[in-house]
């Protein structure tokens, strides 16, 4: 990105702080190999965005949302994985029921705010909205949630006098997140939309507009501003797992954009995410039909069952671990009926047993987990 300047170290007494210049300015693209992975990553989305147009992606919108809110706040230390994103509350374990709630208000947050998408634009407001609600309840309840931080900030470090990276004065913040949005929503800027969301997750990272939960919020942005611009239909893609993965480079391509202008280096990075995560959501799909085929001729074998364990599969498409009383309220038939059909499924190899207990069990749609591991 020719003539990037990221900003300046501003004095501040005792520390100094990063000023990011504003990004609603003219950009130029010349690196060729940025071009070439960035028609490599449109490729690609164009092929996931294209079941859309084949498969009930509503059906499994909340298992790919489950893996991103797992992902993303994994990166912020909270420790669940998928199979306790299922669970009721009171069957997670005590020591882990604020990282699991914490991950439900991520999961919550993603669903109200790709539902906001259709009365408002990618905008503050919608922002500071996914932030109270990522907040609500958890740690960092006291952190002005859903409010732009009135107080300096730092990124790593035990206290300001040691942190890796001290964000913008918080009077700062408005303007500078004012400049994010215009620069979100103005069409007239001649630059790819890919290019765009990296841009402006790196400006977000950078400003650091809240006291807490940046991180979690600025991923979440990714996703929005892919199905507010149009590119994905459904929020289908997330790059926490990459992000995760790739941790170390994660944080040293973003500072390095700050501390050498190296925004292209950056967006290169992004951009290799958006592929590769992009390219693993094809295989999922693929693998999520091809599964739908074995199950639908697994269950043939029911005879007269084969229709309510068809209902009990769909049911955990979208929530893969089950009880015996939700097969009772699927099916409408008898707890000997119901717990029949468990034994059935059980059979088949649809689903194991997982809590170990002689009652209250749950059992768990595992092949279909599977698919969202990898």
């Amino acid at each position: 990105m020719r003539n990037f300047k990221s900003g300046l170290e501003i004095n501040q007494g005792s520390y100094k702080s990063f000023q990011p210049n504003p990004i609603l300015r003219d950009w130029e693209l010349h690196d060729m190999q940025l071009l070439q992975l960035l028609s490599k990553a449109d490729r690609i989305l164009g092929r996931l965005d294209m079941y859309s147009e084949y498969v009930d992606i509503d059906q499994y919108i909340r298992m790919h949302i489950a893996k991103e809110a797992t992902k993303s706040s994994e990166i912020e230390g909270t420790q669940t994985n998928m199979q306790e994103i299922f669970l009721e509350k009171e069957e997670v374990k005590k020591e882990k029921r604020d990282d699991w709630e914490e991950v439900q208000n991520y999961i919550d947050a993603m669903n109200n705010a790709v539902q906001q998408l259709h009365t408002l634009p990618f905008s503050s407001r919608l922002i500071k909205q996914t932030h109270k609600i990522l907040l609500q309840g958890v740690r960092g309840k006291h952190k002005q949630p859903g409010e732009f931080r009135n107080s300096q900030n730092w990124i790593g470090g035990s206290s300001i006098s040691d942190a890796v990276f001290i964000p913008p004065a918080h009077h700062t913040v408005a303007e500078l997140m004012s400049d994010l949005e215009k620069f979100a929503n103005d069409r007239t800027v001649p630059i790819p939309d890919l290019i765009k969301i990296g841009i402006i997750h790196y400006q977000f990272e950078t400003i650091h507009p809240f006291l807490d939960g940046n991180g979690r919020v600025g991923r979440l942005l990714i996703t929005l501003y892919l199905v507010d611009c149009g590119i994905l239909k459904k929020p289908v893609l997330y790059l926490s797992d990459f992000f995760e993965r790739n941790r170390t480079l994660y944080y040293d391509n973003l500072m390095r954009a700050r501390t050498h202008n190296d925004i292209t280096q950056w967006l290169k990075f992004f951009l290799t995410g958006v592929i590769e995560i992009a390219g693993k959501g094809v295989e999922t799909f693929n693998g999520i039909l091809q599964l739908k085929q074995e199950l639908e001729l697994k269950t043939t074998s029911l005879g007269t069952r084969a229709a309510d364990a068809q209902k009990i599969i769909n049911y955990l498409y979208n929530r893969p671990i089950i009880e015996i009383n939700k097969t009772i309220a699927i099916t409408g038939k008898s707890k000997a009926t119901a717990y029949k059909l468990i034994e059935e499924l059980e059979k088949l190899d649809i689903i194991k047993e997982i809590s170990g207990g002689k009652r209250n069990r749950l059992y768990m749609f595992h092949d279909y987990m599977n698919l969202f591991k990898s």
